[in-house]
């Protein structure tokens, strides 16, 4: 195995190929705190790339309730539950990978749902922790009853887990981009990277014999716009882009902004040693010990920056960018009350304000001696 260097866990780890970064990396920041689980993004997914036979169970995009949500079933617990504790010490991480664990004969320490896991797209949804309520309850802060929303599409990794797991070498990395594609035409479907990826977000088609993975809507990336699940996001809570490495970081490209500069945005699992490049702004109203082991140790100052983004007149203003254009924003920067957005090219594709206008009607009409109502 190869030496590698992981940035999201701030060491060196083993890989069963050496480092081959592609010229960019594609990459997104999901606000967490936006989710209202309309599941908009799902079906828009859902019925542009999967309507297909063999494909009915297949959701390249799903939203679930945590903590009790899972598609398919179990999908990160269980495996967390196989690995064992996960140590680490500041920014770095102690305990061992997926690669790592990995048992004799294996290339990644990973499970294969069964058929009923894929059963229940919506088990648990808007379901929250904590007891039963018999006696009523009061409001408490922080809440002792808690759920969120995930959104999830496949991380098109760094360090992919169903590439370093495929027996025929059919999944691969595009140079250009870093999307992670299958190879139709190689796979004979041994289904090796549904076992290896964590995320579980490879599938097999039974009727055609071979996998298939979310495609990052490539064709759409390609022309310079963003992937479809991003455009119909009804609560604007995805941003997608390219990421630089930490050294290589620029304050202008917003993915970069959020995730190596205010580092407000973080890693799924980053433990799992695949170098997500999916980033969450974490919830504010969950308890922290949950997240640190969901997003890893910077969560608590992903959370105070969150937080204090009503004050920040920049941070507020590329938040405010999410799901303003259906372009890809390459370059952004803050003019006064505004936030504008370039493309590739530098050409300005979307502007907006700091603050929307308000305009409040008066109650009382003088000039007509009637009181207004809302109703026409």
């Amino acid at each position: 195995m190869a030496r590698v260097r992981n940035w999201q866990i701030d060491r060196e780890m083993s890989y069963w190929y050496p480092e081959n970064r592609p010229k960019r990396q594609f990459a997104a920041v999901f606000d967490t705190n936006k989710c209202i689980a309309c599941q908009t993004c799902t079906l828009a997914c859902k019925t542009t790339w999967t309507s297909g036979k063999g494909q009915e169970y297949m959701l390249w995009n799903n939203v679930e309730t945590k903590p009790y949500g899972f598609y398919p079933l179990g999908w990160d617990v269980k495996l967390l539950g196989k690995l064992g504790g996960q140590k680490w010490k500041g920014s770095r991480y102690e305990g061992r990978t997926i690669f790592e664990a990995a048992e004799g004969g294996e290339r990644v320490h990973g499970w294969r749902p069964e058929e009923m896991d894929y059963a229940y797209p919506n088990v648990g949804e808007d379901d929250c922790t904590g007891a039963k309520l018999e006696r009523g309850d009061f409001l408490t802060l922080p809440h002792n009853r808690w759920f969120f929303y995930l959104a999830r599409i496949c991380n098109h990794c760094t360090y992919p887990a169903c590439l370093a797991s495929c027996p025929r070498g059919s999944i691969y990395k595009r140079p250009e981009d870093g999307i992670v594609l299958i190879d139709q035409s190689r796979c004979r479907g041994y289904q090796e990277c549904v076992k290896a990826c964590p995320y579980k977000k490879t599938f097999f088609n039974p009727l055609t014999g071979t996998s298939e993975k979310c495609i990052a809507c490539f064709p759409k990336i390609e022309m310079g716009e963003a992937n479809q699940c991003f455009v119909n996001c009804i609560g604007k809570i995805r941003h997608a882009g390219f990421v630089s490495r930490p050294e290589d970081a620029r304050e202008d490209n917003p993915i970069d902004y959020l995730v190596h500069v205010r580092k407000v945005a973080l890693p799924l699992y980053p433990q799992f040693g695949l170098e997500p490049n999916i980033y969450y702004i974490p919830p504010i109203h969950v308890p922290r010990p949950f997240l640190h082991q969901m997003f890893g140790p910077g969560v608590d100052h992903a959370l105070e920056t969150y937080r204090g983004a009503a004050d920040d007149p920049d941070l507020a203003g590329l938040l405010s960018l999410f799901g303003s254009s259906q372009y890809i924003v390459h370059r952004w920067k803050r003019e006064n009350d505004s936030v504008l957005g370039f493309d590739e090219k530098g050409d300005e594709v979307v502007r907006v304000p700091l603050r929307e206008p308000v305009h409040i009607r008066q109650a009382w009409d003088s000039a007509r001696s009637i009181a207004r109502v809302n109703i026409p």
